[in-house]
């Protein structure tokens, strides 16, 4: 759609009648949301606002959504006569959480050269975790099992299928525990002061350990610490927070029904008590 042919819904309208502050938009799948609000960070762009270092930070999904706002913002701000690549920033959470840690690693314990293990690299790295823990501990999960298979099955479940299992509930301990800033040390010490033990939270703690020393060996971090350590710069350092608050007046966040718990505290310290914050 070229963009003098955009007429605005009334909803849109009223989203598109924002100038600052806080404010939240209730949008169904199809209601031109992602059009809305690159139209919207447009404006904000071209309003004339912003000082030469600044930008409107636009917070996304996946990463196929920050393809999409990039290629509509860039048009709508090149039709304004405005060079279609600057005043903006397009990330997902993991883009951006990356983006504060990179500004002082040394805050967060980690080196100037950290590395980030992807998705499929972690899977292996944790897989690996789980298989060594199964191995080590090969009848502590027996009581879990149903006593009524036979023995052959019990063996099949004990080779492939329990392993599976393994791996998806320390998936599930090690991302709980991160969107909780849950260290290690810290869970140990939780798990210590229970009177009666917690065998998948004892196998869910062994894993996530070896894990975390596994990245730490490889002097990498994953996404999900990546998140955990930018709320943790933000939070340790007040000229650090107030630079990026500075550079990101205007935070515009697409899909935030589906923002996780440490996501809107980034974002809430970014913005500040008197901030521009839109949650769509």
């Amino acid at each position: 759609m070229p963009p003098d042919s955009f007429i605005p819904r009334p909803k849109q309208a009223e989203v598109l009648a924002y100038t600052g502050g806080k404010m939240g938009v209730s949008a169904v799948p199809g209601s031109g949301k992602t059009e809305t609000l690159s139209r919207l960070a447009a404006q904000l762009i071209a309003g004339g606002d912003l000082a030469g270092h600044q930008e409107v930070l636009v917070v996304t999904l996946v990463n196929s959504a920050v393809d999409n706002f990039y290629k509509r913002v860039s048009n709508l701000v090149k039709t304004r006569g405005l060079l279609p690549h600057a005043g903006y920033r397009v990330r997902t959470l993991h883009g951006l959480s990356h983006d504060i840690v990179r500004e002082r690693p040394a805050l967060v314990g980690l080196s100037d050269k950290f590395e980030i293990v992807d998705e499929r690299s972690a899977d292996e790295i944790l897989g690996e975790a789980a298989a060594a823990w199964l191995r080590s501990n090969p009848y502590a999960l027996e009581r879990f099992l149903d006593p009524a298979l036979e023995a052959s099955k019990l063996d099949w479940v004990r080779r492939d299928p329990l392993l599976d299992q393994v791996k998806e509930v320390a998936l599930a301990f090690t991302r709980l525990a991160k969107d909780r800033q849950l260290t290690p040390e810290t869970l140990r010490g939780q798990l210590d002061t229970l009177v009666n033990p917690l065998p998948l939270a004892e196998m869910g703690w062994a894993i996530y350990t070896d894990y975390q020393r596994a990245l730490a060996y490889r002097g990498a971090v994953d996404f999900d610490d990546l998140i955990r350590l930018a709320l943790l710069a933000v939070q340790s350092d007040d000229r650090l927070l107030t630079r990026l608050r500075d550079r990101w007046p205007y935070i515009l966040e697409d899909e935030a029904q589906d923002s996780s718990r440490l996501q809107e505290q980034i974002l809430r310290l970014l913005t500040g008590p008197d901030g521009n914050w839109v949650r769509v």
